[in-house]
């Protein structure tokens, strides 16, 4: 609720939560209604992105703008390449960014944003499919698109009605919607996925133990009859704390300070076969550096041998890596 004042100000009798929550409401409405209204055309705007030989090009105006910069940012993330192009920038040049192989998005709430009339006329003049996200199923970027996906008519969520809010809410919605349908089309995956996020803790936790385990010559590694003593200094050059029990290629067993300090007497007189622990927790390289974190941190170990379905060793992670990469 709010009160004009004499100056004609606008005083706000609300609270911000009871605002938050009417905005929040008002959004959710919109939402819904989208979901009950959408467009027809939007299976045959997936097939024309999924046929590309080029990029999607997403452009729009102001606030449609900076939506249009994430929607572009979320669809080459998730497989399909796209760029945003500033219609500003495109009148000065950058419409060489735009070719014939692509396919273009642009956005307008009102589809009459003078902004977009560059990018209106060379889709047309070269014959490049363009689709237009707007509320105005009358508008001209309407009635030129090849492809329109139609907004709800629904309020905005400011005192005003003016302000973009459930409408850059609603497109941002149907840009997310356009990039899992096609992600989920291409089957990409979460492999994919890392490929095109190796930085950050997104990168990080997508890792797998191959990317970052120890093998080969940095392997701690003693057959079942080597001397105890032998197997001391393995261990001491290799720095893992650990030692690998190795018998015709297949993990046997490991040897760990606490397997040394249980068996203190007569130690140097045993072979490593008499104080390795048998059957060891492992992993597979295939699996993801994170899963092999919990499996350290529950058996309270700090390093964990990596063997393939035959129990054949293929390396060894250390918590120091998984620290390294930025997993713990």
């Amino acid at each position: 609720m709010t009160q004009k004042t004499q100056t004609g100000m606008m005083l706000m009798t609300s609270t911000p939560s009871q605002i938050a929550r009417r905005v929040l409401e008002t959004e959710r409405d919109a939402l819904d209604r989208m979901i009950a209204e959408l467009s027809d055309q939007f299976d045959a705007v997936v097939d024309l992105f999924l046929n590309l030989k080029g990029r999607v090009i997403v452009s729009g105006m102001g606030k449609s703008g900076h939506v249009g910069a994430k929607i572009a940012a979320t669809l080459a993330s998730t497989g399909t390449p796209a760029q945003f192009v500033h219609p500003g920038e495109a009148s000065h040049g950058d419409l060489g960014m735009v070719t014939r192989d692509d396919a273009v998005i642009l956005i307008s709430n009102s589809g009459e944003t003078k902004e977009l009339a560059d990018i209106i006329a060379h889709t047309r003049r070269f014959s490049i499919p363009m689709v237009a996200i707007t509320k105005n199923a009358d508008s001209t970027l309407a009635a030129q698109a090849d492809h329109t996906l139609q907004l709800p008519n629904a309020p905005e969520a400011c005192a005003i009605g003016m302000a973009p809010t459930t409408s850059t809410t609603l497109t941002m919605a149907l840009g997310d919607a356009l990039s899992v349908a096609l992600m989920e089309a291409r089957g990409f995956d979460r492999d994919a996925y890392r490929v095109f996020h190796p930085g950050g803790t997104l990168g990080a936790q997508l890792l797998k133990v191959s990317a970052v385990m120890h093998k080969d010559d940095e392997l701690p590694i003693v057959s079942p009859d080597t001397d105890m003593g032998e197997t001391l200094v393995v261990m001491s050059q290799k720095g893992f704390g650990v030692a690998a029990v190795v018998e015709n290629g297949r993990l046997v067993g490991i040897i760990t300070d606490g397997d040394l300090r249980r068996n203190l007497n007569g130690l140097m007189e045993c072979k490593a076969r008499d104080v390795a622990t048998p059957n060891p927790s492992t992993i597979e390289p295939d699996v993801l550096l994170v899963e092999a974190l919990g499996i350290m941190n529950d058996k309270k170990i700090s390093a964990l041998f990596a063997v393939d379905q035959d129990n054949r060793l293929c390396g060894l992670i250390h918590i120091h890596d998984a620290l390294r990469a930025g997993v713990a």
